[in-house]
């Protein structure tokens, strides 16, 4: 796998780095869960792939929506153009898979909305 490696003209500024480097370093310390907070347009994306290049560890991104998930592959592609970055997003817009709870003796059946 080659090392990943962010193609940008851009350097981190501000406040992105001390926050790339708290969230290396955390990550480095076994921290599991972080959140990085930003307005928009300040540069959260760029400083996640920083982090990403700083801890050479593959990721996975989740986004809570569609348009999100998408506008991330497309610039993570972009930081990251020697290295693959795959997109999925699930085609249901709601799934309940079948279920059976044995307490009641009731059959939940399976349900899906797809868009």
């Amino acid at each position: 796998m080659p090392e990943f490696q962010i193609v940008s003209d851009f350097k981190p500024t501000g406040d992105q780095p001390q926050a790339i480097d708290r969230l290396v370093e955390n990550v480095d310390h076994g921290l599991v869960h972080q959140t990085l907070m930003g307005v928009t347009g300040s540069g959260k994306t760029f400083t996640m792939a920083n982090v990403v290049e700083k801890v050479q560890r593959p990721t996975l991104v989740i986004a809570h929506n569609k348009t999100l998930a998408a506008q991330l592959a497309t610039e993570f592609k972009e930081f990251f153009p020697n290295n693959a970055v795959e997109y999925f997003v699930s085609y249901y817009d709601y799934y309940q898979p079948e279920a059976y709870i044995p307490r009641t003796d009731l059959y939940i059946e399976k349900d899906a909305d797809v868009n």
